[in-house]
Parts: structure tokens; C-alpha cells; sequence
């Protein structure tokens, strides 16, 4: 795992000598949930409470929202399910929304508030794509809280979208931002902190271009997915320093991490420097991280708690006070505040 120059500076010595707390309980909400996979196959609302059971009491709840393109002249009748299985492009999904919709009112008023169904189901490249949140609010009031995970760069994914790249810089991104803040939705971003296969020291620049973006929309609360990194953006010397430069950054206090995928732990975990380094940002930020699993399509009780479980080491060395704000206590105080919003929200603008 990289190594923050000001954790290095407080002493690797100190933060490996604190001996494991006691503390490490086996209950978390999980920020980061697929309902669905790459062609909108997936689990019933109910039938994901029924796999997760009493120990994951709250979720966020959105599908994918892009399909795979199954193309007879490039796979035969092999259907693909992932965007890895195939060279196919893929494009835009909006009934994404109609569906969690659905799947959401079909669950008993208690079952309902266990999830934080989010709008997954625009194109970041368009400049309608906050007209369109906003024509999901008001067709589903009483459901949504927030948008997302939507991506912006994604390693092979974004070269793979049919049509124009979303990108940073794009004032479509703007408007959705602006709307966020407008209406109380939580925004989950999929955004890759480097290119694929970064050199050390290289130019930092869809970094610098995320800034840019999140300092310009202090009003909305942002969380940044996988910290920034996916499956061959892999973390550099620096990552965690550039993690805190957003986090010590008074004009991004409103953007948060979450911890999510395998893909992440594994790095964390690497090792118990790299895990001591990272409880020791955890530590010192503690309201900024959340705990999620980025399961999807989740049919096994045992992957659904894979991630929490590879995570292990990182919730021993935690404190009590720091794990159950990680856990759970950062999910309930944005999702609260950000459900009481859009409610209001919605009653001050009903459809017509």
C-alpha cells in the first residue's frame, strides 16, 4: 500500500505498535450494492435481505447502469455477461432507475427502510442527464436518495461506452452536481484517481481535474468510490497522500471515500505496514470512509461478506469509536440527511 508522507512523518514505528483493539464487530451497513450485473440480471430487493440477513441492516440499492452489447457476428451464441467477456460495446441503461424503483415499493414499509435506492440510469455525457434525475425524482417520489455509482473514468469500461467519453471537464457533470446539491441526492462517483498502469510521479492530471470539479460543488455530498482506485488503476507510491490532500482540503469537506471491492481490501491488507498505514488515515479521519462490499448481482451469503471479512485486519486495528463510524455511523448521518432533503424537495416540486 503507498505511504502518506505525513503518516510516514508521525512514525510507521508508532502506528505498528499499537497492539489490535479489542473491538471488531461482525455488523455494517454497506455503501456500495449492484442489484444487478452487466446485462440487468440480477436478485430481487427481497431476496438480497434474505442472503444478507440481520447483519447488513442498512444498503444503498442501484443496478448497473450500463448493458453489454451481444453481438452474434463477434461472440456466436456465447452471450456475454461482463464487459470483459467480449470487445462489444456498451451503452446506456435507463430503465436501470424504473426497476429499483419497482423492487423498492414492492417491500413492506420495514423492509424499505433498510435500503437508500440511488439513480444510476443517465449518461454523465449529456447535458440532460440532470433533467433526467430529476424526471425520476418526481415519477418515484418517497424512493430515491441519491445517484449512483455512476462512472466518469474507468479504465476499460469508459473506452468500451458507445458514444461520447465522459470526462471531467464536462459541464454536463456541472449540472448534475448542481442539481445534487439543489435537491439533497448523495452522489457516488466511479472516478479512476490515475490512468491504467501509472508510473510513479507521473502527471497527476484526472487528479487535478477531480479536484477542480469537487471544489466547485461545495453544497453536494459526494462519495468517491474504491478510493480512486479499479482494477489496473493500482495504487502508486502517493496514493494515500493524494487521499489526504482531499480529505485535510477545508474546500472538499463535503467529499467522502468508500472503502469498497476486493480489488481495494487487497492492497489494504496487503500487509500489516499497509494496513497500519491506512487505519492510521482511517484514525485520523474517521467521518470521511465508508464500509462497502460493491457486491453484484449477489446470490451467496459467503461473497456477500467476503470484502468485510478480507477487511479484518484493517477493522482489528481500527478503534471502536473509528470502526463503527466506517462501519455504519457515516452511512446513517449522510443518508439521513440526505432522505429528509429530497423529501422536501419533492414536496416543494411535485410533477406537473
Amino acid at each position: 500500500m503507498m505511504i502518506p508522507n505525513t503518516i510516514r512523518r508521525a512514525g510507521l514505528c508508532a502506528a505498528l505498535a499499537v497492539s489490535a483493539p479489542s473491538f471488531a464487530q461482525d455488523d455494517y451497513y454497506d455503501a456500495h450494492v449492484h442489484l444487478t450485473n452487466y446485462i440487468q440480471e440480477g436478485i430481487t430487493a427481497e431476496e438480497y435481505l434474505s442472503v444478507v440477513g440481520d447483519r447488513v441492516e442498512r444498503s444503498v440499492l442501484f443496478g448497473i447502469p450500463l448493458q453489454m452489447h451481444w453481438s452474434s457476428r463477434v461472440t456466436g451464441d456465447i452471450a456475454p455477461t461482463y464487459y470483459l467477456d467480449a470487445d462489444t460495446a456498451l451503452y446506456y441503461y435507463s430503465f436501470t432507475d424504473a426497476y429499483i424503483a419497482q423492487q423498492y415499493l414492492g417491500l413492506s414499509r420495514r423492509q424499505q427502510k433498510r435500503f437508500e435506492p440511488m439513480i444510476t440510469g443517465f449518461n454523465p455525457a449529456d447535458m440532460y442527464a440532470a433533467d433526467h434525475i430529476r424526471r425520476v425524482l418526481q415519477t418515484f417520489p418517497g424512493v430515491f436518495s441519491g445517484i449512483g455509482e455512476f462512472t466518469i473514468h474507468k479504465e476499460f469500461v469508459s473506452a468500451k461506452v458507445a458514444g461520447d467519453v465522459a470526462s471531467l471537464i464536462d459541464p454536463a457533470l456541472d449540472r448534475i452536481f448542481e442539481f445534487c446539491a439543489e435537491s439533497g441526492l448523495v452522489a457516488i462517483i466511479h472516478n479512476d484517481i490515475h490512468m491504467p498502469f501509472v508510473k510513479p510521479k507521473a502527471k497527476r492530471f484526472y487528479f487535478e481535474q477531480a479536484k477542480a470539479l469537487l471544489a466547485r460543488h461545495p453544497d453536494a455530498t459526494i462519495i468517491w468510490a474504491h478510493t480512486g482506485l479499479g482494477r489496473v488503476v493500482r495504487p502508486v507510491e502517493e496514493h494515500l497522500d493524494l487521499i489526504e490532500e482531499i480529505l485535510a482540503d477545508p474546500n472538499l469537506d463535503h467529499v467522502y471515500f468508500d472503502i469498497s471491492w476486493d480489488e481495494v481490501a487487497k492492497y489494504v491488507v496487503a500487509s500489516p505496514r499497509a494496513t497500519a498505514l491506512t487505519a492510521a488515515l482511517l484514525e485520523k479521519y474517521p467521518d470521511r470512509f465508508l464500509m462497502g462490499s460493491d457486491n453484484v448481482a449477489l446470490t451467496e451469503p459467503e461473497a456477500a461478506f467476503a470484502v468485510f471479512e478480507q477487511y479484518r485486519p484493517l477493522w482489528e486495528a481500527l478503534s471502536a469509536e473509528t470502526s463503527e463510524l466506517v462501519r455504519k455511523g457515516n452511512f446513517a448521518r449522510l443518508f439521513d440527511a440526505a432522505a429528509e432533503r429530497v423529501r422536501a424537495w419533492e414536496k416543494a416540486n411535485p410533477a406537473g
